[in-house]
């Protein structure tokens, strides 16, 4: 399987002088996604997690309502690329042949060849009321995914979605070049892990699109907390989903968008660990 990240020789033209050496910097390939042997997508990504990718895209996409609709899944290394093949059970591969369509698009593009404006802007799921936050856990949930991203820490240059609870801390991570494939693949893993996702809330470290609203609502997370900014589309698709949406997190706090009622200044502070468990 291809590596996620690779070393690469530069020259670094800094104070003056001219110097050698080397930067790791991450990999970018194209992931096919094929149902029952047809192709759905096509996206440029990150070859790690690829199985949680697989679930998750399939899951936002609504192509499958559970990981168990999807019968078989192989990850097949090809020469230009790499597949992700899925067959699905009789009843979900009816339906997506009568939605079939083809994306190609290039490094974090959520929306490319989607064939209509009502389908790029549809309504997001509603989402239950869940828990409420602390802005000390929020602050702590934001300051707890920098530590545990690997591919960027050598790199600079990937995003990361993760999903924080107050009981277990970072539940998951997953990072990729494309921050909708980051939250496709932390989708994935926290599905196949059964996790409820109305205990926790999903953290970004990128801005805030309609896109993530949308693939965060359906993972069911009443709270998105993001270090960027959102968008006004993506306040609008947040504030009808029944989202919070913090965002423009910083060490020193953050803003608040849409449903404030859910971060309670009293509620008392939860202490977690900072570990991934998936």
């Amino acid at each position: 399987m291809r590596r996620p990240v690779h070393p690469a020789k530069r020259y670094a033209w800094r104070d003056g002088r001219l110097a050698e050496g080397t930067r790791i910097v991450p990999e970018e390939t194209a992931l096919g996604l094929t149902y029952n042997g047809g192709t759905y997508a096509v996206m440029m990504g990150t070859p790690r997690d690829l199985r949680d990718f697989a679930v998750g895209f399939s899951l936002n996409e609504g192509i499958v309502r559970s990981p168990a609709d999807i019968e078989s899944l192989d990850v097949v290394e090809l020469d230009d690329g790499i597949e992700l093949r899925m067959w699905l059970s009789p009843d979900k591969a009816a339906l997506l042949r009568e939605r079939r369509r083809h994306i190609a698009g290039p490094t974090g593009c959520g929306i490319c060849g989607i064939e209509s404006i009502a389908e790029a802007v549809r309504p997001a799921a509603i989402v239950a009321q869940g828990r409420s936050f602390s802005p000390r856990e929020i602050m702590a949930a934001m300051a707890a995914i920098a530590p545990l991203q690997k591919i960027n820490h050598t790199t600079r240059a990937v995003h990361a979605a993760a999903f924080w609870s107050p009981c277990r801390g970072i539940v998951a991570l997953r990072e990729d070049v494309g921050r909708h494939n980051a939250l496709d693949k932390l989708a994935g893993a926290l599905a196949q892990d059964k996790v409820e996702a109305s205990e926790g809330m999903v953290v970004l470290t990128s801005r805030v699109s309609v896109e993530m609203v949308q693939k965060a609502a359906a993972i069911g997370a009443p709270l998105i907390s993001a270090v960027s900014a959102p968008t006004a589309l993506a306040l609008r698709t947040a504030e009808a989903a029944g989202i919070t949406l913090a965002a423009i997190a910083r060490s020193d706090g953050f803003e608040i968008f849409t449903h404030p009622e859910r971060i309670a200044a009293d509620a008392p502070a939860t202490e977690a660990a900072n570990v991934v468990v998936a």
